[in-house]
């Protein structure tokens, strides 16, 4: 599967501490990620991420257009829910994206567990389904 990951400033590091605990699953994935989340990620990790540009200058974006092609079939995006962003109308956008195009998308560390564990299982076989 095709994984994108992206994380606010202030939920980077439960981004590196969930992808710690799980990377013998997301090693058996596609990974990419906006820029720094992809770095920081890649560095604690030792996962092979494919770096986008940071989410402020448009690596989101990149994410979405791939959504859009559907070449991403999972979205791990952590969300600071109490600071709003100035690019908070692409990460509306994002997520848009992913309702219509019926991609898994976790917003916090909890459904991001559903999912990862989902994927171990191979109960996200779905797209094969639908398709």
């Amino acid at each position: 599967m095709n994984i994108a990951l992206i994380a606010h400033d202030e939920k980077k590091e439960l981004m590196i501490q969930f992808c710690i605990a799980y990377c013998g699953i997301l090693s058996r994935n596609n990974l990419c990620a906006t820029g720094t989340t992809g770095k920081i990620v890649s560095e604690a990790t030792g996962l092979k991420v494919t770096g986008f540009l940071a989410g402020s200058q448009g690596g989101d974006q990149q994410i979405a257009a791939r959504i859009a092609w559907n070449e991403i079939d999972m979205l791990l995006f952590f969300r600071d829910p109490l600071n709003p962003k100035p690019n908070e109308p692409s990460d509306i956008n994002l997520l848009r994206l992913c309702d219509m195009h019926n991609i898994p998308v976790a917003t916090n560390i909890a459904t991001a567990e559903v999912l990862i564990h989902g994927l171990e299982r191979g109960d996200l076989d779905w797209r094969n389904i639908i398709k």
